[in-house]
């Protein structure tokens, strides 16, 4: 690789974490969910998807899931009575952990251009299908499609160094969507419509031991080596 190659490939990762932390600290300042408006539905529908494809693996039932105009959110699934707490567990991280893999797996996409129009295409055309089959709120309804078909629009139209450049930075949000509310994850819980709904850590605690920050901790630290792993094989020489 030349030295012009390396040092774009080194000011692309900048750009990228310049962008992550970026988004971080306007999502937590006074009105930044609004400035971010966009990608603060996108970051909760992958959250509340985590929890609805968690639920689904562990054989139960994603019924709905529903984003709010404040940029919350709630996925809604039917349960067994028999269910074991180990499923209880792996439902509740999906909405924090769910999110990082898809990142993930969208920033590793980028190493060739094939698996970047392929990474686009898939994340367009899941926008737009999970809208129709399990979302249930004015809010998703007229955003999530939007974003799905601008998406469509940039593997279809987009030079590939823009098309490389969109599906590594909607990694970088999937996996950095897990802090945009990072008193929620350090925490018990909140409330939600009106009513008290304890956080996913929380839930993980009361299903497998260990107070709700271990796993805080944990999940973070899964979600930056996954976002440390993907950077690297996408740059990787």
């Amino acid at each position: 690789m030349s030295y012009l190659a390396e040092q774009d490939r080194q000011q692309r990762i900048t750009l990228l974490v310049i962008l992550a932390l970026g988004s971080l600290m306007i999502w937590h300042a006074p009105f930044g969910a609004l400035l971010l408006y966009p990608f603060t539905i996108l970051t909760t529908w992958f959250h509340e998807l985590g929890h609805g494809i968690a639920a689904i693996l562990m054989g139960e039932r994603f019924v709905q899931l529903e984003i709010y105009p404040d940029g919350s959110g709630v996925a809604l699934s039917e349960v067994s009575a028999d269910r074991s707490m180990l499923q209880d567990a792996i439902i509740a991280a999906g909405g924090p952990i769910g999110p990082a893999l898809a990142g993930a797996a969208l920033i590793a996409s980028s190493r060739t251009l094939k698996g970047t129009r392929i990474a686009l295409a898939v994340l367009g055309v899941t926008l737009v299908a999970t809208t129709a089959i399990w979302v249930r709120s004015l809010t998703g309804w007229l955003v999530l499609p939007v974003m799905g078909l601008a998406i469509l629009a940039i593997a279809r139209n987009a030079n590939p160094d823009q098309q490389r450049f969109a599906i590594q930075l909607l990694g970088v949000q999937a996996i950095i969507s897990v802090w945009s509310q990072s008193g929620y994850l350090f925490s018990r819980g909140g409330v939600l419509g009106g009513l008290p709904q304890v956080s996913d850590t929380e839930a993980i605690a009361q299903a497998l031991l260990l107070p709700y920050w271990f796993w805080a901790i944990a999940l973070s630290a899964i979600n930056i080596a996954l976002l440390w792993w993907s950077l690297r094989y996408a740059f990787r020489r």
